[in-house]
């Protein structure tokens, strides 16, 4: 049966496709450490749990398409604490990160329109532009650069006639690259002179160490009207599964536009959005204590990386990911001999091939995207597996 060259066109996800691999050594009895997603083992701030198991209306009703107004009216205060004003008019609850990124794509461009993307980039976002018909141009950044951002040069160099955005993931996933302030200037810069939009995913915005605050885009108010913001309430709060996320702007005429689909897909979903304003009034002390946690285990994760002969790995300044470049050929090719014909002592480790998070054919083939959200135990086990894999796996390159 014939199916269409939209979804034909789709690529497996990089982060999930390995999976049936991962569920055969589990039949096997292989324990499986997770640096494959982003899925957090940080406990749920527990007054979210409460809030669902509170819920006590008696109809689950349909709600308005932007958000409930509690919700909605509630954000304001927590984007304040990062020396953002904005109103509750600017927010749009979506289903996850995920549809504030399609809405954006779809209310932005036109089928054959084009993003410039920084890459590597957050995977997904290529099966969104896929499905929204937008083209990525890809700008590359290197591992060997610490993943800064190229020069503006080469932003410039991309843009064409149908040209309608750059777009931005700062902290980055999935390099865990914070972009300086020169960097958004130049950036801004460039899409006010071309007339067109700056598309910053600030789901890691708690996240960000060494010391360093986060600046977020909407803090450039002569830029406003250029700048359309993504965020997510999966990983500050560690509720990853509740699917609730947000369209932030100033621009009330892109807003307007993503309004239309969101009524055609109704609403967000309700008992999350109930968990989600439980979750913005979580005490300022455990998303302190999460951070925490996070760069330990960065410091921890990279110095056994550094440990590992022939591993180059980035040096993240934010989110919970990093880029390793591994002494192979075919990264996807050792992942695969990592699930289906590895195992120390019982374990292994799963982790997400990198060459989907390029746009470029070619690149990342021998990198892997780690998600160090496990606790530094299991990180230890972990890069242990990794250590003993390459030691045994027939493709090492060996000096």
């Amino acid at each position: 049966m014939h199916m269409s060259e939209r979804i034909s066109g789709f690529q497996a996800s990089p982060i999930r496709r390995l999976v049936p691999y991962a569920n055969e050594a589990k039949r096997r009895g292989i324990h499986v450490f997770h640096l494959n997603i982003g899925q957090p083992d940080i406990k749920t701030p527990p007054q979210v749990i409460e809030a669902i198991r509170d819920y006590s209306r008696q109809i689950i009703a349909y709600g308005q398409s932007e958000g409930e107004p509690e919700l909605r009216e509630a954000l304001p205060g927590y984007y304040k604490t990062f020396g953002v004003d904005i109103d509750s008019e600017d927010i749009m609850i979506t289903t996850g990160g995920s549809e504030a990124i399609q809405f954006a794509f779809m209310t932005l461009c036109d089928p054959g329109d084009e993003i410039i993307v920084p890459e590597p980039y957050y995977t997904n976002v290529g099966s969104f532009a896929r499905g929204a018909s937008v083209v990525l141009k890809p700008v590359t950044s290197r591992i060997e650069d610490g993943f800064t951002l190229p020069d503006i040069a080469h932003f410039e160099a991309m843009v064409t006639s149908r040209t309608r955005a750059i777009m931005l993931c700062s902290p980055n996933n999935p390099t865990g690259h914070i972009y300086t302030d020169e960097e958004f200037k130049q950036i801004l810069e460039l899409v006010k002179r071309l007339d067109i939009f700056l598309i910053v995913d600030e789901v890691y915005r708690e996240f960000c160490y060494d010391g360093k605050g986060f600046t977020s885009v909407l803090s450039y108010p002569e830029y406003a009207d250029r700048v359309v913001v993504v965020d997510s309430f999966s990983k500050r709060y560690s509720m990853c599964g509740a699917r609730i996320g947000a369209l932030v702007s100033r621009n009330h005429a892109v807003l307007d536009g993503a309004m239309k689909l969101a009524q055609a897909r109704l609403c967000p979903p309700d008992i999350e959005q109930v968990a989600a304003l439980a979750a913005v009034k979580t005490p300022q002390e455990y998303l302190d204590r999460v951070k925490a946690e996070y760069e330990k285990r960065r410091d921890f994760i990279v110095n056994e990386l550094h440990n590992i002969p022939g591993v180059l790995c980035s040096e993240p300044k934010g989110a919970f990911y990093l880029v390793a470049k591994l002494p192979v050929e075919n990264a996807e090719d050792f992942c695969i001999y990592l699930l289906r014909d590895f195992s120390l002592n019982g374990q292994t480790v799963m982790l997400a091939p990198a060459e989907g998070f390029y746009v470029t054919p070619g690149l990342g083939r021998d990198e892997v995207r780690i998600a160090y959200v496990l606790n530094t135990t299991d990180l230890k086990h972990a890069m242990a597996c990794l250590k003993a894999a390459l030691d045994s796996y027939p493709g090492t390159k060996r000096h």
